[in-house]
């Protein structure tokens, strides 16, 4: 598995944050500082260690607090699956404005959203500067790494785009904190343009597998396999329906498949295994207390709170199912759990229900504080971590059975019905559901809620097609039209003017 310690140990280049095109709440003498304990970029990008090391900080944000290791929870909260949950309405504010629809531009969440995707950016743009620029290293791993570069800038835009809309498009670092302050919103298609251009570039530069060590890095298979996914989000059927078939068809010759298990995908013993084309790594044991960390906090917050079962001596003196009791944050809504169909085989790895029983015994309680369901996300759990706040489950950010899906809504809004209904039914017989006999947008629609329940894309899910604000259950939160993008946070206007906000904020 690609080393998660050599991510978060890295030395950040002090100019990150200069090279990150927009300045992200410290001030200019920050900005020109010279580095006293670091590389430069003068001194740093001198051979291929130098350049894995650079690439490597590419993928490090990732992990932490505004994407994996925090904000991207709300993409589920947000929508009908899950909300807050937690101790009260004063217990994780930022998330419940958001469950609410009361955000504000200086809410901390959509903050970090925006911060961390440019520090990946920045991170990017400084590995396809000066990685080219390197002599003395082998031109496979050099080509390699232009292309991870390239696969993680696109999806990092592809993050960004889909929550504020016209973001700016930064693609070599910024000459001077004048010119990283001064960035103004590029148009939504100009975005998607340059994501689709990196990613077919990134095809033709990665390998299609990796062996050791390597693991866990961007494919060709996951770049293409994002592209199909770019191309469904921008409603453009034919080309998603194309790309997600020759996604399959490589994925084949890589030796990608569906697990016969659906649970099989979120055990850390199958981490970037047969059905994964892309994961977020995780790695337990280096961290305690911090979302910025190679560990994975979601277990602990997404735990059933504070519960440990008294029923008998021997589960009491088992204590809490989670290292540190839980914070019972992210709880499934009652009607997505309601919602699925007799049968279903993926219900049973994705949520906790009343009655189920823990590795070690304990039965989950009929409600739990901020629970009053007794729900609780199963998918991400590992039972007590060796550390607080840190545990080493991967995180799926694309699998297999999601370019099923893509073939299937693509293909059948194509006129390809019967492609369409065959790509279906490979994701509903792995479920042990029956064959479907009728395939449109929202078919796939519903079928993604249960095949991807909190991997953290419904709320995209339901703003690309067009059934966000109008949604039943948002409704009742309180969304209004404006709520299908975030706001630029007022921390990003305040140091950068020309930066307009979305309307209604």
């Amino acid at each position: 598995m690609l080393s998660t310690s050599s991510f978060s140990n890295r030395k950040v280049l002090s100019s990150t944050l200069l090279t990150l095109g927009l300045l992200t709440g410290c001030g200019k003498q920050y900005l020109e500082l010279t580095p006293r304990n670091a590389a430069s970029t003068d001194t740093f990008y001198q051979n291929q260690t130098d350049a894995i090391q650079a690439t490597n900080s590419a993928y490090a944000q990732l992990q932490q607090d505004g994407l994996y290791g925090h904000s991207l929870w709300a993409m589920d909260i947000m929508a009908d699956n899950s909300f807050v949950g937690g101790g009260g309405a004063a217990d994780g504010i930022e998330f419940q404005q958001l469950d609410n629809y009361t955000i504000p531009t200086s809410n901390p969440v959509v903050t970090a959203l925006f911060q961390r995707c440019y520090l990946g950016i920045g991170a990017c743009n400084q590995v396809l500067l000066h990685v080219p620029d390197i002599k003395t290293m082998d031109p496979a791993i050099q080509n390699r790494s232009l292309g991870e570069a390239k696969f993680l800038r696109a999806l990092y835009y592809f993050y960004l785009v889909r929550s504020f809309g016209a973001v700016p498009l930064v693609l070599t670092p910024a000459a001077s904190p004048a010119e990283a302050a001064s960035v103004t919103r590029t148009p939504v298609a100009d975005v998607y343009a340059q994501i689709e251009l990196d990613l077919k570039d990134a095809i033709t530069k990665l390998p299609a597998t990796y062996v050791g060590d390597d693991l866990g890095r961007a494919s060709s298979v996951a770049a293409m396999g994002l592209l199909a996914k770019v191309y469904l989000t921008e409603n453009k059927m034919p080309e998603a329906a194309t790309q997600a078939q020759a996604t399959l068809t490589a994925a084949a010759s890589a030796g990608k498949s569906l697990w016969a298990n659906y649970g099989d995908n979120f055990k850390v013993e199958n981490e970037n295994g047969q059905e994964s084309l892309f994961e977020v790594q995780y790695k337990s044991g280096l961290n305690q207390y911090t979302t910025d960390g190679p560990g994975s906090p979601i277990n602990e917050f997404w735990g059933a709170r504070f519960f440990t079962d008294n029923s008998t001596p021997e589960l009491k003196a088992l204590g809490y199912v989670v290292t540190n009791g839980g914070y019972g944050f992210n709880i499934p809504e009652k009607e997505f759990v309601d919602g699925y169909e007799a049968g279903d085989l993926r219900k049973g790895p994705t949520v906790f229900v009343p009655g189920d029983k823990y590795p070690l015994g304990q039965t989950q309680p009929a409600k739990l504080e901020g629970d009053p369901n007794g729900f609780n996300v199963r998918k991400y759990f590992v039972g007590r971590a060796s550390t607080i706040w840190d545990s080493p489950l991967n995180v799926p950010v694309l699998r297999l059975s999601e370019v099923y899906l893509i073939l299937a809504e693509a293909a059948a809004a194509s006129g390809k019905t019967g492609d369409g209904l065959t790509a279906l039914n490979v994701v509903r017989k792995r479920a042990g559901l029956p064959a479907a006999t009728t395939v449109d947008k929202d078919v796939v629609l519903k079928e993604r809620r249960y095949e991807l329940a909190f991997e953290m894309d419904r709320w995209f899910d339901l703003k690309r097609t067009d059934r966000l604000t109008n949604n039943a259950q948002l409704l009742l939160k309180g969304i209004k039209k404006y709520n299908d993008l975030l706001p630029i946070p007022q921390a990003e206007r305040d140091i950068n003017p020309g930066l307009s906000q979305n309307p209604g904020y």
